[in-house]
């Protein structure tokens, strides 16, 4: 599965909660939340568009940062 980055501006647990939230509603993820550093990775079949467009229903501005490698 690919694994995407994200930008989200989380600023506390109730922000990364949301994210959650939206992401568990949205089905087909898995996930990893850095809250110090804003950023959420995302291992999904969804395109980026759709996973891009569900972390922007929390109502923080987020953005793509690229697909990340395997490490």
């Amino acid at each position: 599965m690919p694994k995407h980055e994200f930008f989200v501006d989380m600023t506390c647990e109730g922000c990364s909660n949301a994210v959650t939230r939206v992401l568990q509603k949205l089905g087909g993820v898995q996930f990893d939340i850095d809250l110090p550093n804003k950023k959420v990775c995302i291992d999904s079949e969804h395109n980026v568009d759709t996973l891009l467009e569900t972390l922007k229903k929390t109502g923080k501005n987020a953005s793509y940062i690229g697909e990340k490698s395997a490490q």
